[in-house]
């Protein structure tokens, strides 16, 4: 059973996680997760365009990586959340335009869309991709 947990980092912003086995089915409890959290900062407004973002990472780190994976949120302003899959696989995602036929290669296109940024972090296991949105009031 994945474990949801919370840290509050003294120099830092509070965050959610949940390690999530690598499978398609993993982003309903991601979606769960980013909704949740949108709330409990008072930024509903998020949850909707969160859930789309974090449905999007999750698949492209489903299809692309291996082993378990990690989906993090966090509030690193008063109105600003970052969304974040962690996965052992260094291969970046890539960003592609998909044609009228294609049935795959629109999520980081919708990410893209939807996010005020976003991008890809090396580790030394794997990457993690994120991405944030901003509330009103801060861009």
């Amino acid at each position: 059973m994945p474990r949801l947990t919370m840290r509050v980092r003294p120099t830092g912003p509070p965050g959610y996680s949940e390690t999530l086995p690598r499978e398609p089915e993993s982003a309903a409890p991601a979606r769960r997760l980013v909704r949740m959290s949108c709330c409990v900062w008072g930024l509903e407004a998020l949850a909707a365009p969160g859930a789309v973002i974090i449905t999007e990472l999750v698949a492209n780190s489903v299809r692309h990586a291996r082993e378990s994976i990690r989906v993090t949120v966090e509030r690193p302003a008063e109105r600003r959340v970052r969304l974040g899959v962690v996965d052992f696989s260094k291969e970046p995602p890539v960003y592609r335009a998909a044609g009228p036929e294609d049935e795959s290669g629109r999520g980081l296109v919708l990410v893209d869309a939807l996010a005020a940024e976003w991008g890809i972090e090396l580790l030394p296991w794997g990457k993690r991709v994120w991405a944030e949105l901003s509330g009103e009031g801060e861009g």
